[in-house]
C-alpha cells in the first residue's frame, strides 16, 4: 500500500489535468462548434455553460486559479444535472442512469473535490 501512497500526488495531478482537458473539450464543442453537429446560439444558457466549460476546464487543467475554476465548474454541472437531466421530476427520473446525467454528476463531484484540494503538483499556482 505504501507504493500507492507514494504516487497519490501524481495521481491527483493526472485527475485534475485529464478532467480539466475533457471538460474544456466539451466547451470547445459548444463555443466553437468543433466535432459536433449542434452549436448552441451565442448568448444562450448552453453557450454560456460552454464558455465556463472551456475557460474553467483549461484553468483546472493548468492549475491556474484552480479552486475558483473548479468551484464554478462544479456548480455549472450541478445546474446541468438538475435542469437538463433530472428536470426536477419525481421517481426514477432522479437517477443518473435513467436521465443520462452520469457525466454531469461525476464532473460536479470531481470538481468539488478539486475545489477543496487545490492545484497540487504540476500546477501553475502553488497552494
Amino acid at each position: 500500500m505504501k507504493a500507492f501512497n507514494r504516487y497519490s500526488d501524481h495521481a491527483y495531478a493526472l485527475l485534475r489535468i485529464v478532467s480539466g482537458f475533457m471538460f474544456a473539450f466539451h466547451g470547445v464543442q459548444k463555443v466553437l462548434g468543433v466535432l459536433t453537429d449542434h452549436q448552441p446560439p451565442v448568448g444562450s444558457q448552453i453557450w454560456i455553460g460552454g464558455v465556463i466549460e472551456l475557460l474553467g476546464g483549461f484553468a483546472i487543467m493548468l492549475g491556474f486559479r484552480t479552486r475558483w475554476a473548479a468551484f464554478l465548474s462544479s456548480g455549472t454541472m450541478a445546474v446541468a444535472y438538475s435542469q437538463f437531466h433530472w428536470k426536477f421530476q419525481f421517481g426514477s427520473a432522479f437517477l443518473p442512469g435513467v436521465n443520462e446525467g452520469e457525466m454531469a454528476a461525476l464532473y460536479c463531484f470531481v470538481f468539488l473535490f478539486i475545489a477543496c484540494k487545490g492545484a497540487g503538483i504540476w500546477g501553475v499556482e502553488k497552494d
